[in-house]
């Protein structure tokens, strides 16, 4: 259907969407919460095909860096396309694939950089995660993984396994261990002391021969859990991982899939604390909205033979052109830092917002990586949520259909956030690295508007959630469409 043949009454979205639920898998999730049919899209404000506009916070899962049809990334896409350079070229060298990988290397912390070696993998992070796994296990000739409760990694087999629900050891080799989050510290203690208990927990384990670890081939750890509920490392933590796998020869790799590219405020989450991972596992902000994996890797663990893991579409030239023109963006202009200013701005006011409001347990975040915890303050003692001890706070259920509540009130006033965290009681957000001062504040009013106006809506507990109305979503001063 061309795109002026779609009416603004919203007849035509319907049509679409049922014909979705009638022929899609039941496995699609974003389109059950977030019943919108995208047709334009420009900047961080996405179109629907019933004329609605809406502020995009979900960013395409974080992919999205430089927000919709940026013009260095279009440029970048045109000059490809221009020029009739091969689109798919498997792991073929050519002068994109060259450019790419300067801009990338010229990113990366000095102390990877300077002995780095970069392999193109399948076109999802889940596919670098993999490799990753593999690459480390090859060098070592270990098999085991630690992993860390909470994470995510990936919808494939390994990386699955690898993330925090899935069983812990059994036949994958994984060893699960404790994730320092303060809200809800697994050790009831919370803050540095938490923190510490983790990583004196991960030496014990290590070292004790009968503590039923599978011999590791390496750690795989996220500096920010992202679909784990938001959940920033601590900075002397990921020192302390890094010291602790240092000393016993355990690669360490870092999960910048949804962290990298300024996201945090840095631009990889790992250069908060100064730590140097052996092995970087990343992809889509490096695409430039575009399907592109990598793993970046200290060349000492460069000993897996020809063939060893490929993929066939590891040589997408757009993806290529487009994340080296992202890149290059975000260093020029200063973008990590510019998230970390806003990011940090927008911590503030929605914490101010939190005082008083009892069923927002946690306020949490690194740079434009935010995350709102929702609690029901009904199932404890009164005082035990908003401002209270991490120890305290934990004896509160998450609120995962208060949560969902919130998701659709945002919908209606046209923004469109995501969900996330153990119970799916996280509202998340991940703007794009542009957006406006203007539009930061449009995000705010939005997201404090739909919290509580959810929590006034009698049955906004209840998963099974309408439609959402007719959202207010009045075009912002300078938004380009």
């Amino acid at each position: 259907m061309a795109l002026a043949a779609v009416s603004d009454d919203g007849g035509a979205a319907q049509g679409i969407l049922r014909r979705q639920a009638l022929r899609e898998s039941a496995a699609r999730t974003y389109a059950r919460a977030l019943p919108v049919v995208p047709v334009r899209a420009r900047g961080m404000t996405v179109e629907g095909a019933d004329g609605r506009r809406y502020l995009d916070c979900l960013s395409g899962a974080g992919a999205l860096a430089l927000g919709h049809h940026h013009p260095v990334v279009l440029d970048a896409i045109r000059a490809v396309l221009d020029a009739e350079a091969p689109l798919q070229v498997l792991d073929l060298a050519t002068p994109v694939k060259d450019a790419f990988t300067d801009e990338l290397f010229a990113t990366l912390p000095p102390g990877l950089a300077a002995r780095a070696r970069v392999q193109f993998c399948g076109p999802a992070g889940t596919d670098a995660v993999e490799a990753a796994l593999k690459l480390v296990r090859t060098a070592t000739g270990r098999d085991g993984v630690l992993a860390f409760s909470g994470a995510y990694h990936g919808m494939t087999a390994g990386a699955l396994a690898a993330s925090g629900g899935a069983p812990s050891s059994g036949p994958s080799g994984v060893t699960r261990l404790p994730f320092p989050y303060d809200y809800r510290c697994p050790f009831e203690v919370g803050g540095k002391h938490g923190a510490e208990l983790s990583a004196r927990w991960t030496e014990k384990l290590l070292d004790d021969p009968k503590g039923g670890a599978v011999d590791p081939a390496g750690m795989i750890l996220e500096p920010v859990q992202g679909e784990g509920g938001v959940i920033p490392a601590p900075d002397g933590w990921l020192r302390r991982m890094r010291d602790i796998t240092a000393a016993r020869s355990i690669p360490l790799i870092a999960d910048e899939v949804q962290t990298g590219v300024g996201r945090t405020g840095a631009f990889w989450a790992v250069g908060h604390s100064g730590v140097v991972p052996d092995v970087m596992v990343l992809s889509k902000a490096i695409g430039g909205g575009l399907p592109l994996a990598v793993v970046v890797y200290h060349e000492d663990l460069d000993v897996w033979p020809p063939g060893a893991h490929a993929g066939t579409f590891r040589g997408n030239q757009l993806a290529m052109a487009a994340g080296a023109a992202t890149l290059a963006h975000v260093r020029e202009n200063n973008l990590a830092e510019r998230a970390a200013t806003v990011g940090a701005r927008m911590l503030d006011r929605l914490r101010q917002f939190a005082t008083g409001r009892r069923w927002i347990g946690d306020v949490r975040g690194r740079g434009l990586m935010i995350g709102l915890e929702l609690v029901d303050p009904e199932a404890g003692p009164a005082g035990e949520a908003g401002n209270a001890t991490p120890a305290r706070a934990a004896a509160l259920p998450a609120d995962p259909g208060l949560a969902a509540a919130v998701q659709q009130e945002c919908l209606r006033r046209g923004l469109i956030v995501e969900l996330g965290g153990r119970h799916g009681a996280v509202i998340r957000l991940l703007p794009p690295l542009t957006i406006t001062d203007e539009q930061t504040e449009a995000v705010l009013d939005r997201l404090t508007d739909g919290l509580d106006a959810a929590i006034r809506t009698p049955g906004a507990r209840s998963r099974e959630l309408p439609l959402p109305a007719a959202p207010f979503a009045p075009p912002l001063a300078g938004d380009h469409r």
